[in-house]
């Protein structure tokens, strides 16, 4: 499997079949068809299979997949067969609200450390973990081998964030920092622009009352 050929398209869309499954399992589904997950998700048969193509082979002709089998092999793709530490840097409004989000931890992302630069937000509880001083973030993700990083602080300090967490380890960002982030080739990054998002939308509202 040459990792690097497979498009990004389909692992966001594997993501999404891993999700839809997880959804017909609870409702106790045990077969089910690549027209039935391309309906759940709303996407063609076609990319459905294409995209399971990309790992192999799975599910029998005319019968369809096994729920639960599907979805192991999926989550290995996917490498959600173990636990990712994170670490959030920002406990503003929306760090805050990624703090309390419940989906990291059913999906194997385990929340280890808050950090913040203000003095009013150290101690303060997410559940179980205080935010901590920004000082104690290289020290913290190197004892805990984190391993993915997101920045939810401003754009003026979202470089500095990024150089510390990458200097102690960290090999993969979450930036929702609305700036371009300089690092190393091996340091994988998703930016998460929601201004972006939203003039994205807009642009599609605006081509269909063109029509």
């Amino acid at each position: 499997m040459k990792t690097l050929k497979i498009p990004e398209a389909t692992i966001i869309r594997l993501s999404m079949y891993s999700r839809y499954l997880s959804q017909v399992e609870e409702r106790g589904v045990q077969m089910i068809s690549s027209g039935e997950i391309a309906e759940g998700v709303g996407v063609s048969p076609a990319h459905v299979r294409k995209d399971l193509a990309y790992f192999g082979e799975f599910g029998t002709r005319g019968v369809g997949y096994n729920v639960d089998e599907l979805q192991h092999h999926i989550l290995n793709i996917l490498r959600l067969n173990r636990e990712w530490r994170v670490v959030i840097v920002g406990a503003g409004h929306l760090g805050s609200a990624l703090a309390m989000y419940r989906g990291f931890g059913e999906r194997g992302f385990h929340l280890v450390g808050i950090f913040d630069s203000d003095p009013a937000k150290i101690g303060k509880k997410y559940d179980d973990i205080a935010v901590q001083p920004i000082e104690e973030l290289a020290q913290t993700v190197k004892e805990k081998q984190v391993g993915i990083g997101i920045i939810t602080v401003p754009a003026t300090v979202a470089q500095e964030v990024a150089d510390i967490l990458v200097n102690s380890g960290v090999d993969a960002l979450l930036n929702f920092a609305p700036c371009v982030l300089n690092l190393p080739p091996r340091v994988e990054l998703r930016n998460v622009d929601l201004s972006v998002n939203l003039e994205v939308l807009t642009f599609h509202l605006g081509s269909r009352r063109k029509q």
